[in-house]
């Protein structure tokens, strides 16, 4: 389970009050957390909070991906055919 805030900002992305690239070890962890961002072309744009509990690690970033998709649909409809494109 993933909850994730959206906030004007430089692209920082915390989770769980730790450093992105120290909660999400593996190149392949943060590919999957970042890939909505990238695909709107928002990354730059928002800085990321996310809390995530149970699972695994690889589990908690498919539903950060997810979140933060689901965030950027709410910012702006426009975005939701870009992230349809991906496959959840």
């Amino acid at each position: 389970m993933a909850r994730v805030f959206l906030r004007p900002g430089k692209g920082q992305i915390s989770v769980n009050g730790r450093a992105f690239e120290h909660y999400f070890v593996t190149e392949a962890g943060r590919t999957v957390v970042r890939q909505p961002l990238l695909a709107t072309e928002m990354a730059e744009r928002f800085d990321v909070l996310i809390l995530t509990n149970g699972g695994g690690v690889v589990g908690q970033a498919g539903a950060a991906r997810l979140g933060i998709a689901r965030a950027l649909v709410e910012f702006n409809l426009e975005l939701r055919p870009k992230l349809k494109q991906l496959v959840f």
